[in-house]
C-alpha cells in the first residue's frame, strides 16, 4: 500500500505539482475516482476545475473487452489490429451512442456549466490509476484539441510501459511512483479504494466551484 486513500493520494500529488503553481492552469479529473485527488490538486494550486470525459468502446461479440476509448470530442484511441475486424457501420453507430453518454453523463455532473476554457493554459489530466492507458490518451487527444498549451499527467501509480507510451505523446507525466512489477490492480495501492459516487463527485465539483 502506497496511499492511504484517493484524498492522500491527491494532496500528496498536489505538492509534486507546486511547480506549477504561477501558471494558468486548469485541472481535468476523469470521474469518478480522479474527482477525488483533482479536488485536493485544484485548491493547492488555486485553479478551476473540470472534468475531462471518457469512456471505452467494447468489442461487439464481448463489450467487456475494450478495442478503443474516446472523448466528448477528441478522435478515438483504437487497437488497430482489433478495430480491423468489426464492422465500421457498427463503429461510427457506437462512436455516436459514446459521444451521447459522455454529453448526458457531463450535464448530471456539471448541469449547464460550460467547459472551461484551456486555449493557451496548461492543462493538468488526473485520475486515481491507470493500467493500459486508453482512457488518458484519449483525455489526452480531447485537450490537445482545444487547444491546451501544455499538459500534464498526474497519476499516482503507473506501470512502466504505460508510462513511456504516455510520454511519447509528448506529454509531461507526473506520477509518485512508476512501477516496473505493477500490481495489475490499481487498488492495490490503496488503503481505502471504495467506488466513489455520482453525488460525492457533483458535491465536489460544486465545493470547487
Amino acid at each position: 500500500m502506497l496511499f492511504q486513500d484517493r484524498k492522500d493520494a491527491g494532496a500528496r500529488l498536489a505538492q509534486a505539482l507546486e511547480i506549477f503553481s504561477n501558471q494558468d492552469v486548469v485541472v481535468f479529473a476523469l470521474p469518478r475516482g480522479g474527482v477525488v485527488l483533482g479536488a485536493e490538486i485544484a485548491k493547492k494550486l488555486d485553479a478551476p476545475l473540470d472534468l475531462v470525459l471518457t469512456k471505452k468502446i467494447g468489442h461487439p461479440l464481448n463489450p467487456e473487452y475494450a478495442i478503443c476509448a474516446i472523448a466528448e470530442e477528441g478522435e478515438p484511441i483504437c487497437n488497430q489490429r482489433e478495430l480491423a475486424n468489426v464492422d465500421p457501420t457498427w463503429f461510427l453507430k457506437e462512436i455516436e451512442r459514446t459521444r451521447a453518454e459522455l454529453e448526458r453523463r457531463r450535464v448530471e455532473y456539471l448541469g449547464e456549466a460550460e467547459p472551461v476554457d484551456v486555449e493557451g493554459k496548461v492543462a493538468i489530466i488526473v485520475d486515481d490509476g491507470i493500467a493500459t492507458g486508453f482512457t488518458m490518451m484519449a483525455a489526452i487527444k480531447e485537450l490537445e484539441k482545444r487547444g491546451a498549451r501544455q499538459i500534464v499527467v498526474a497519476i499516482p501509480v503507473t506501470p512502466a510501459d504505460t508510462a513511456q507510451r504516455l510520454i511519447s505523446m509528448g506529454v509531461e507525466l507526473v506520477s509518485l511512483k512508476i512501477d516496473k512489477n505493477y500490481l495489475g490492480a490499481v487498488g492495490a495501492y490503496y488503503g481505502n479504494f471504495r467506488q466513489v459516487t455520482d453525488a460525492e463527485v457533483i458535491s465536489l465539483l460544486k465545493k470547487s466551484r
